[in-house]
């Protein structure tokens, strides 16, 4: 669950009124730069909500930091929101009260039959940049000079245009809307979560590392995965000898930690539980936001610095319900982007959720355990031994048994199988991938594949199609030797196939000028491969009924009958 307010280490969203977001994590005492907006310091945030807008107010000499201001909501909306609502006849109006009465403006203006204004236009307006009478050393200089938050600068750069009148009020409002992005000096606090984090990655970042993962895919694959939190079992223990619980998935992620993070907040396990007790907390005076002082920031650094205990030797226990396994290629899964999220799965921290949620392994351990040096019992010592070595020594041969426990304990989980649901997001051969990994799955597990284009899915439901299907019944290879060309994978253990894709675009809707925005980026339009996991019977299957008897036949075994009778009735009578 997110918090609610921003405390150091979180990691937080700033969107810029360029459209632009920035992400900075929280820590006391330093500064956060924003270019050419300004910058501040972070104690200024710590403590506050979430989705608060903030003005950067200018350096002050009398004080020693400058400050921010909380934008009240009525500021913040007071050009979307009036007192009175004025309809586009009623704009035209006021437009034509400084004219002649006439409509000296007419030949710049759609009309309809009865002569009435519909709507304006800027056809004969010509765009020079001479309209603009002021230059960009004075707009500098302002920007210099400025005390505000850029609201003079704008006030001044649209009383110095000199076409200004001309313009429509589209074209106004879209002139101002340009110039407030560039210089009015705000930004708002958003809490980083896993949509907002692809966004900024596929907008903004290089979005091959993700494969061009989407947030409208990546919700798309949560909904067909099932992935959900499950309660844990009652009565199980929760220890390394790797107790099969409920709610287990299997990931294969190639996108550096995107997809186990979707799965991750799905399952309530990606984001920590910061303490707020231990916390510094910003104060607000008179609107704006002022910095604690000094004897209480250099009391917290010094609490900080303090030798904290030493943690304990056996680490936390692995939890058998709602749990993620990831299965990698390398000696090490790649898992970058869950540092957004405060775990490093290189030193993971107790506290964190994902450390007793999620599991690694990689291929060679999971095929092939026996090869795998982590798989391998290192030397087993008495304790007494243990006791005379040097702390050194002795803390390396712990490391590396809690190493080998982890391992193996993660080893046996994952083989007993059992697993709720498969989610796939790799460049790999995924038939390959299904023939290992399928069979670890529970009936009527889900299995979703994501690929940035479709021809690696439409081969993939050609494997699982109804065929295929049949003639794998007609001619089953032996179990030895699976795979085989014409049958890569099992056909019969997987149900329904089915291929989808989703595509969400940002429209511009305005009478008349509806279209796509066209300053979105391109890529890969992402596909996924859909199919449920089935347990085939066992031996062969027969059908078997009653045989119903045809209409007529009954009827003339009825009338036998009673003939029958009427002749013994006779015969006794005699």
């Amino acid at each position: 669950m997110q918090p609610e307010a921003v405390w150091p280490g979180a990691q937080v969203v700033l969107r810029l009124p360029s459209g632009y977001h920035a992400v900075h994590e929280i820590k006391p005492n330093t500064t956060i730069s924003l270019g050419k907006y300004g910058n501040f310091q972070c104690n200024f945030l710590i403590g506050r909500p979430y989705h608060y807008t903030y003005e950067i107010l200018d350096h002050d000499s009398s004080s020693d930091s400058s400050g921010l201001r909380i934008v009240p909501p009525t500021e913040l909306y007071s050009d979307i929101k009036d007192d009175e609502a004025m309809t586009p006849a009623d704009l035209e109006e006021e437009d034509q009260a400084g004219t002649d009465g006439k409509g000296a403006r007419a030949q710049f203006e759609i009309l309809d039959q009865k002569g009435e204004v519909l709507l304006r236009t800027n056809r004969n307006i010509v765009d020079d940049a001479r309209s603009q009478t002021m230059t960009m050393e004075e707009i500098e200089m302002l920007k210099a000079e400025g005390k505000g938050s850029g609201k003079d600068l704008i006030a001044k750069i649209l009383d110095s245009h000199s076409a200004l009148d001309q313009k429509t009020a589209f074209a106004l409002a879209k002139y101002t809307l340009r110039k407030t992005k560039k210089y009015l000096r705000r930004f708002t606090v958003l809490p980083l979560d896993v949509p907002l984090l692809a966004r900024w990655i596929m907008t903004e970042k290089d979005a091959s590392k993700t494969m061009e993962l989407r947030e409208e895919t990546l919700a798309l694959i949560g909904s067909w995965s099932n992935v959900h939190f499950m309660p844990p079992l009652v009565g199980e223990e929760q220890n390394l000898s790797g107790i099969v619980g409920q709610g287990r998935w299997l990931v294969v992620d190639e996108t550096a930690g995107l997809l186990v993070a979707a799965a991750a907040e799905r399952l309530a396990i990606l984001h920590p539980q910061y303490q707020q007790e231990t916390r510094p907390t910003a104060k607000q005076v008179d609107g704006a936001v002022s910095v604690p002082s000094d004897d209480v920031i250099q009391s917290q650094s010094e609490v900080s610095q303090r030798p904290q205990p030493r943690p304990s030797i056996r680490k936390p226990t692995f939890a058998s319900s709602n749990t993620i396994t990831v299965v990698h290629a390398n000696a090490q899964p790649n898992l970058s982007l869950l540092r957004y999220f405060g775990f490093d799965a290189a030193n993971p921290a107790p506290s964190h959720p994902l450390t007793r949620h999620l599991k690694t392994i990689s291929w060679l351990q999971l095929l092939h355990p026996e090869d795998d040096n982590a798989c391998t019992e290192p030397e087993n010592v008495a304790p007494e031994v243990v006791q005379t070595w040097k702390s050194g020594k002795r803390s390396n041969y712990y490391r590396k048994r809690r190493r080998w426990e982890r391992t193996v304990a993660v080893v046996s989980n994952t083989q007993h199988g059992g697993f709720d649901g498969l989610v796939i997001a790799s460049p790999m051969s995924t038939p390959t991938i299904l023939h290992h990994l399928v069979p670890l799955l529970r009936g009527a597990a889900q299995v979703v594949v994501y690929s940035p284009s479709i021809e690696p899915l439409v081969e993939l439901a050609d494997l699982y199609s109804t065929q295929r299907r049949v003639a794998y019944f007609n001619d089953p290879p032996a179990p030895e030797a699976m795979p085989t060309e014409d049958f890569p994978v099992n056909p019969t253990l997987l149900l329904a196939p089915t291929i989808q894709t989703i595509s969400c675009r940002p429209w511009q809707v305005l009478p008349g000028r509806t279209h796509p925005l066209m300053t979105g980026k391109g890529g890969a339009e992402g596909y996924i491969f859909i199919a449920t996991r089935v347990l085939p019977a066992e031996g062969g299957v027969e059908a078997r009924g009653i045989s119903k008897k045809r209409k007529g036949k009954v009827e003339d075994t009825e009338i036998q009958s009673g003939k029958a009778m009427r002749i013994h009735y006779e015969k006794m009578m005699e």
